[in-house]
């Protein structure tokens, strides 16, 4: 277990001075710079903006200056937001983002479970092909036209819930669900597989011959198992929250990372680009070790391999 979590660790290191390397690497590659605006700036004060910034340096240098700000977790400053660091933008926005994925997490997660058993306990039912069908349509969807549709249904001609921005619970509830709706179509399939293939097992057989009820032989039993691969999921799943929230974000104009990102994007702001896609790769690898170590203890199998020496 100790050997897993190194090499884990070390995994995560080295990717990050990957993804660092790469984000550095194509912000350098990029024609032009962040001071290259429509209003063209006088030329003395263009280079000055360029030499303070140390765009004029080599680029091995530029590269050793920005890994050494990021030992000493500097992101460096914003250069379109002036007098803000970018350190200070993720740590506002941030808990914006969090707050939305975290909504979509908990209305996928258990949406996706309920409607994947539903569906395998209604085997070749009504039930059953609905609820695929309604996925299917769910995985196809991209979520800026779901978020598009949600607007113009929901909060144009219904007048149901507020069209846009983030404060109140009713602004969260259509970003949300543009959120959440690939997610739970995605749990819902593989919930519906992978119990039926349990229900079939050997162990749910003994249990119905005990004289078990069906509910406790399904949540007891069949769904322990059944949830192993939604948990293995549950990285994948973070990256489809945090990448779907960069457009949904704007979309609906919530003033979080994804917003921020997409608006850094658009001006050119590199060190707010380069910061923001560090802290999700972090964040992504952090929740991917938690991950892993949910499954071990789910099944004891992987533990058992790992002892073995047959899983790293």
């Amino acid at each position: 277990m100790k050997i897993l979590v190194i090499q884990k660790l070390a995994y995560a290191c080295i990717t990050l001075l990957l993804v660092a390397t790469l984000t550095f690497l194509l912000m350098k590659w990029i024609p032009g710079d962040p001071f290259q605006q429509e209003q063209a700036l006088p030329t003395a004060i263009y280079e000055a903006l360029r030499e303070h910034y140390g765009f004029n340096d080599s680029l091995p240098s530029q590269y050793f200056h920005y890994l050494k700000q990021l030992v000493y977790f500097d992101l460096g400053p914003s250069f379109i937001h002036q007098g803000r660091s970018v350190a200070s933008i993720i740590k506002e926005s941030m808990p914006i983002s969090a707050a939305l994925g975290a909504q979509a997490l908990l209305l996928a997660i258990p949406a996706g479970i309920l409607l994947g058993t539903m569906a395998a306990l209604k085997k070749n039912r009504w039930q059953d092909y609905l609820t695929m069908f309604v996925a299917v349509i769910g995985i196809s969807m991209p979520s800026f036209i779901l978020a598009t549709l949600l607007q113009y249904i929901l909060a144009i001609k219904l007048e149901l819930l507020p069209i846009a921005r983030w404060g109140s619970l009713a602004q969260t509830i259509l970003p949300t669900l543009s959120l959440a709706t690939l997610p739970i179509a995605f749990i819902a399939r593989m919930v519906r597989t992978k119990m039926i293939e349990e229900l079939r097992q050997d162990y749910i057989k003994t249990a119905r011959a005990k004289g078990l009820s069906p509910l406790k032989i399904i949540f007891k039993h069949a769904l322990r198992n059944t949830l192993i691969p939604v948990f293995s999921y549950l990285g994948q799943l973070t990256a489809n929250i945090l990448t779907g929230s960069f457009i949904v974000e704007k979309i609906f104009s919530i003033p979080g990372l994804g917003y921020w990102f997409v608006m850094s994007v658009l001006s050119r702001d590199y060190t707010l680009i380069m910061g923001i896609t560090l802290f999700y790769s972090a964040v992504l690898l952090a929740i991917m070790f938690f991950v892993d170590i949910v499954c071990i203890i789910l099944d004891p199998r992987i533990a058992h391999s790992i002892r073995e020496g047959k899983l790293s």
